[in-house]
């Protein structure tokens, strides 16, 4: 079995964002970056399905070299080889998608798991539209994932509580932060991550040529909040509720 697993490179969780002086996009200068927590959720989950069953892991992630940094990070904690797909275009999440699926072709995976969505746009698309490309069956905000020979079972979050589908292989899964905790990486997973191979392809490599539909255009900073107003009692809460919010009539 193979499992296919594409992570993102995004800015650090806890980091301060902040935007550049045009406003054209976020400042990267001394920014700290990481793998997309949703995917390494996903990582995380692969290495676990390895531990209890024979298969091989691929990560893959496409952008420019810096993102060795995180396929590294993703080989230390247990995935077996590395794809770098390199490019300097920004691609929408169609975009994404459709190079994914070059690079299902090359490798021919039986199962994708990836994150839900990136914490940097939250489009929350590419595995929908990656299996919607494909035809495959596709279960969404994975918290539990069992094999059973061809097929997978997979319980997903909802609105209205769980649900269970079982599937057939190859599908898509994508996942949420109730799945699992990612392992601490210690020094032996880092010194092995250095010997596994990770290659190198462009986009010719795959034959696709994806467009961006979707472009960036500004960005800016969300108005800073307003100060908090305290009250003496409940009454006076009231008056100020109607005053201001009009949420009591």
């Amino acid at each position: 079995m193979r499992i296919l697993v594409p992570l993102k490179r995004v800015p650090d969780p806890y980091a301060r964002i902040r935007l550049n002086a045009d406003g054209s996009d976020i400042e990267t200068t001394g920014l700290k970056f990481e793998i997309n927590p949703f995917d390494e959720i996903a990582v995380e989950e692969a290495v676990r399905i390895k531990e209890r069953a024979t298969c091989e892991i691929v990560v893959v992630s496409i952008g420019k070299p810096v993102c060795e940094e995180q396929l590294r990070k993703a080989l230390a904690i247990g995935a077996d080889r590395a794809l770098l797909v390199e490019t300097d275009a920004a691609f929408d999440s169609l975009g994404i998608a459709k190079v994914l699926n070059g690079v299902m072709d090359r490798e021919k995976p039986d199962m994708v798991i990836m994150g839900k969505q990136a914490i940097d746009d939250d489009n929350n698309q590419v595995g929908q539209m990656l299996a919607a490309i494909r035809g495959l069956p596709q279960a969404t905000f994975a918290s539990e994932v069992a094999l059973s020979g061809n097929s997978v079972s997979v319980t997903r979050e909802t609105d209205t509580g769980q649900e269970t589908l079982e599937m057939p292989l190859p599908a898509i899964i994508t996942t949420d932060l109730r799945l699992n905790e990612p392992r601490y990486i210690a020094l032996p997973g880092i010194i092995k991550a250095r010997n596994k191979p990770l290659d190198r392809i462009s986009l010719a490599d795959l034959g696709v040529d994806p467009e961006c539909r979707v472009r960036v255009t500004e960005l800016r900073q969300p108005p800073p909040r307003k100060a908090g107003r305290k009250v003496d009692s409940v009454d006076e809460l009231i008056a100020a509720l109607r005053d201001e919010a009009r949420v009591i009539r």
